[in-house]
């Protein structure tokens, strides 16, 4: 479970890091994490508008992507099939794991920044 203090810590320990790069080094590591660094409000969007499970494709986590996908599509196949309530049951277990996740989006971004700053900056 990620907690908003580590997340700070874990930042602010990496903005230092960063200023500590030479100037050539610090902006080479700007337009490569500049790049790659995903926005919260995307990510926000995304899973308020679909339930496709489109925001875990945007931050590169396709396991989860295909999860909700794959969700989706078994509980249509459920309403199609007459199974009403395993399907209302389907899509309420993930509507709320999304749900939670929309509500947490920002520290979900924030911490996968950290750890793509983290990566650029062994680079370096």
């Amino acid at each position: 479970m990620l907690k908003q203090e580590d997340v700070d810590a874990e930042e602010e320990l990496l903005r230092k890091a960063i200023r500590e790069l030479s100037d050539e080094h610090r902006a080479e590591f700007y337009r490569q994490a500049g790049k790659t660094v995903k926005d919260p409000d995307t990510y926000a969007a995304l899973n308020w508008f679909f339930i496709a499970g489109l925001h875990h494709f945007y931050l590169g986590r396709w396991q989860w992507g295909l999860f909700d996908l794959g969700a989706l599509f078994v509980a249509i196949g459920c309403f199609l099939a007459g199974l009403i309530w395993p399907a209302v049951v389907l899509l309420l277990i993930v509507y709320s794991w999304e749900l939670w996740q929309l509500f947490r989006s920002q520290i979900i971004v924030q911490d996968w920044n950290n750890r793509l700053y983290r990566d650029l900056l062994r680079r370096y």
